[in-house]
């Protein structure tokens, strides 16, 4: 399978459509992971703004990555880099053509996942 081949309007159509869905259920686990490092007791009050900061920075990092500049003929791989940062999940792989599908694992697979 070529990776130049044009992907299906109904891949990127559900690509488009679900992308919002994904990025809003991914930062509801992120702030809430945020929200425990500003409950921790454990850490001083220093140390537990730098490490939300960090964590804030490397999530922004994340979210740059794998949301801006869609386009076409770059959604395999910003599917990839959703897949391995954790944004969709297998599951979310299955609504799209057995091929895009395949394509990624198959990706993921040879970038070593």
């Amino acid at each position: 399978m070529s990776t130049n081949k044009s992907v299906k309007e109904s891949d990127w159509q559900l690509f488009r459509e679900r992308v919002p869905k994904w990025r809003e259920r991914y930062l509801e686990n992120v702030n809430d992971e945020i929200a425990r490092i500003f409950t921790s007791r454990e850490p001083t009050p220093t140390e537990i703004f730098w490490e939300a900061k960090e964590r804030m920075d490397e999530e922004a990092q994340i979210l740059v990555d794998c949301l801006d500049g869609h386009s076409r003929s770059n959604m395999r791989m910003h599917l990839l880099l959703m897949y391995r940062h954790g944004l969709i999940e297998e599951a979310d792989l299955e609504e799209f053509s057995d091929e895009l599908r395949e394509r990624i694992l198959l990706m993921d697979k040879e970038f070593g996942h």
